[in-house]
């Protein structure tokens, strides 16, 4: 439970986190309970709903503009390593889409994926970047054309029984040889949605489910990937390394009590590792 003290790192009042938190986790009661068949429809409508109703959240009051500009300036030198002038670009959960943006320039066309209409009103769309809502597990582009799929913090945001699909809905779209980067939470070291502040294990809030590496290479393997490949992005340097010493890692780590778990994968060397997968087609 957090401290009477204690501000979130965007600047909120405690106040401000407790409204977002249980704005959240009615929102992702919703969606825990729902059927595949309501779900088709209500990813867009919880978000929308999260984002009229929690006007400080980071997204929508702007506070994270200058952490995010870091963020896309230091992601972007990353995903030159895999694009090129002819390269189809696919971002699925762009948020303010400030990344997507960014790579447009780069390739010869790029794609922004989300499913709120709320925060995908931004100005300044490039002539090359197309912006489309989807279902939440749909990605409604022409199949076999991208080269790239870049997701960061969005594979938690889906129900359980729908990650498989939005990977074979990634697959699809992908063109042979294709590759899908995804970046998500580690659920060793979680839970880090807004229920952080109030919820020591599991998350409660919009995190549907939060992923072992060892977790996110057997649904991607699942779902037809031929290659899952965990990666460290170090002083501009890719580096690929070979499954087994993450499995191994994390099954050391999740013997542990669990404080101290969280407490070896939050930090540096696992922390560069876990949750950070390149996937092939």
């Amino acid at each position: 439970m957090m401290s009477s003290r204690v501000l979130d790192n965007d600047g909120r009042t405690i106040d401000e986190i407790r409204e977002h938190y249980e704005i959240e986790k009615a929102l992702a009661d919703r969606l825990r309970h729902a059927s595949a068949e309501e779900r088709a429809t209500l990813y867009s409508e919880v978000y929308d709903e999260l984002f009229q109703r929690v006007k400080h959240h980071p997204l929508v009051s702007g506070k994270e503009q200058d952490g995010r500009a870091r963020r896309v300036a230091s992601t972007i030198p990353f995903l030159r390593k895999f694009l090129k002038p002819d390269s189809t670009f696919l971002e699925i959960g762009p948020g303010d889409c400030a990344l997507t943006f960014g790579v447009a320039p780069m390739v010869q066309q790029a794609y922004a994926v989300d499913v709120s209409e709320e925060i995908m009103t931004i100005a300044g769309c490039p002539e090359n970047c197309e912006l489309v809502i989807s279902d939440g597990s749909d990605i409604p582009i022409k199949r076999n054309s991208v080269d790239v799929a870049y997701s960061k913090d969005l594979f938690e945001h889906l129900h359980p029984e729908d990650a498989a699909l939005h990977l074979k809905n990634v697959i699809e779209v992908l063109a042979p040889g294709g590759v899908y980067i995804c970046r998500t939470p580690n659920a060793l070291s979680g839970p880090h949605d807004v229920s952080q502040f109030f919820d020591d294990d599991e998350p409660t809030g919009l995190h549907l489910k939060e992923y072992t590496t060892t977790e996110l290479a057997r649904v991607f393997k699942e779902a037809g990937f031929t290659k899952v490949i965990p990666y460290v992005w170090l002083k501009g340097k890719l580096i690929k390394l070979p499954l087994w010493p993450v499995v191994a890692a994390e099954s050391v780590a999740s013997c542990l009590p669990r404080p101290l778990c969280k407490v070896v994968t939050s930090r540096l060397p696992l922390k560069r590792v876990l949750g950070r997968v390149i996937a092939i087609k």
